[in-house]
């Protein structure tokens, strides 16, 4: 099979983008910020993930910097990995200390736990914690039936996941956005040999998380490329 041009790539991550953030458009609008939006950045860490994992390391900056132009955030990092092992940081307002806790976590081979994943998401929005959650994956091990009704109680709680995909493991694409349709959030896949559609993605979600639809389309027409995108979907009915 032929490699793809360069002006293919480009191409699309474009089309990657501007389907994304058709979604995004949907969202019903975020209700009164209380204080600085707060995200879950929840990450695969098996083995598979690693490559992935650097990438995200250094794009997630991003994240700080479309949400600080509308009162900032507060983001969590949670991951799981190995046997059944499954870890959260603390709060963090500071793009450089969530990439060194991020720095010092190591990918170790194990099985999946996206359900404890949504779980998890599920008792911080209960407490009246969490505004939205980032999920980075490649590949999913779990009941399928399990995490969908995990799934669909994080869109009773009116908790929308936005799901990035890497690759394109079967069960991934028929599962993850579904995730995303019963949390009415958002699903996108993405190639980490295109790290600036990934920057962007996490931009796109933490103007969201801290400023509702109305972030999310400042975001669009400060970027501009791809993120211009955001600006055209926003304004149609």
């Amino acid at each position: 099979m032929a490699k793809r041009t360069e002006v293919e790539a480009v191409k699309g991550t474009n089309a990657a983008v501007d389907a994304f953030t058709r979604e995004v458009a949907k969202l019903p609008p975020k209700g009164p910020a209380g204080g600085r939006g707060r995200l879950l950045f929840a990450m695969d860490a098996t083995a598979s993930r690693e490559p992935t994992w650097d990438l995200a390391s250094t794009q997630q900056g991003e994240m700080f910097l479309a949400a600080s132009q509308v009162g900032g955030i507060e983001v969590r990092l949670a991951f799981y990995r190995g046997f059944d092992e499954f870890k959260v940081s603390r709060w963090t307002g500071d793009g450089r200390e969530l990439a060194r806790l991020m720095g010092g976590v190591r990918c170790l081979a194990g099985r999946t736990q996206i359900a404890r994943i949504l779980r998890y998401a599920a008792d911080q929005r209960r407490e009246g914690r969490l505004d939205a959650v980032v999920f980075v994956g490649d590949c999913c091990e779990d009941d399928v039936d399990e995490v969908g009704h995990e799934a669909g109680q994080l869109g009773l709680l009116g908790l929308p996941v936005f799901v990035f995909q890497e690759g394109d493991d079967r069960m991934a694409s028929r599962l993850f956005p579904q995730i995303a349709k019963l949390t009415r959030g958002a699903y996108c896949k993405f190639d980490r040999s295109s790290p600036e559609q990934l920057k962007r993605l996490l931009g796109a979600v933490a103007a969201y998380a801290a400023g509702g639809q109305a972030a999310l389309l400042k975001y669009g027409k400060e970027k501009g490329g791809t993120a211009a995108l955001l600006t055209s979907q926003m304004k149609k009915p």
